[in-house]
């Protein structure tokens, strides 16, 4: 795992600043976790990872990231790597239209 040693980083927070549309004084932490999780592929740093791996467990991560309805190719491809997934595991790649069409199709 890439980051295998989170332990080692129990002081890592996670930047609220990500979360800028919601009140982080009622930000429930658990009920939010697919939005934080996604939040955090898309646009987390190197210590917003370590914070969440310390916050959540690490099954419920990988299947969090399973059900995730949408990511860019570079992000599933970055999960993939991360969590030793395939493509075919994950919600956002089996969800996706086969082809694209074109605006006159």
């Amino acid at each position: 795992m890439f980051f295998e040693d989170y332990l080692q980083h129990k002081n890592a927070t996670i930047r609220e600043n990500l979360f800028w549309e919601y009140d982080m004084n009622r930000f429930d932490w658990q009920k939010m976790k697919p939005i934080v999780v996604q939040r955090l592929i898309e646009r987390g740093f190197v210590s917003d990872f370590y914070a969440m791996f310390n916050l959540y467990d690490y099954d419920d991560i990988v299947n969090t990231v399973k059900n995730i309805p949408y990511l860019n190719r570079k992000d599933m491809s970055f999960v993939c790597a991360l969590f030793n997934l395939k493509k075919e595991d994950l919600k956002c790649y089996t969800s996706q239209p086969l082809a694209t069409r074109h605006w006159n199709s």
